[in-house]
């Protein structure tokens, strides 16, 4: 079965979300990727299936936390942009207690999301 994980990232972020998507191709390519609606954009021109939600500001954020909250994900990929001012802040804070009171694991950049994806590899490994 297909690990299901999400893809998200802040408009500053989205160059190095689609970098971190192309060294990561092989992976990424076994598992079944959801992202919010521009960030999925990006990363179908590198060949992967996305299913898109809505962007973020839009709803897009709220949408993979009810899903994140139905158990419906494995992970979740979030490229913030800490020094930007988003308004949608609330519906990122709220996906980070959902990701907290449901234990799902959330990367928020390069480094951790690439421990998730080596931790989730090498489980279905097993």
């Amino acid at each position: 079965m297909l690990k299901t994980i999400a893809l998200i990232a802040h408009d500053g972020r989205k160059a190095e979300m689609v970098a971190f998507v192309k060294d990561h191709y092989d992976i990424l390519n076994e598992m079944k990727l959801i992202a919010t609606g521009t960030t999925g954009k990006y990363i179908q021109q590198t060949g992967l299936k996305v299913v898109c939600k809505l962007s973020g500001p839009k709803g897009g954020d709220a949408q993979i936390a009810a899903m994140a909250a139905e158990g419906k994900l494995y992970g979740i990929i979030f490229f913030r942009d800490p020094l930007g001012m988003h308004p949608h802040e609330p519906d990122v804070q709220m996906l980070l207690r959902i990701c907290d009171v449901h234990n799902v694991p959330l990367a928020t950049n390069p480094a951790t999301a690439k421990y998730l994806l080596i931790g989730m590899h090498e489980e279905s490994e097993r």
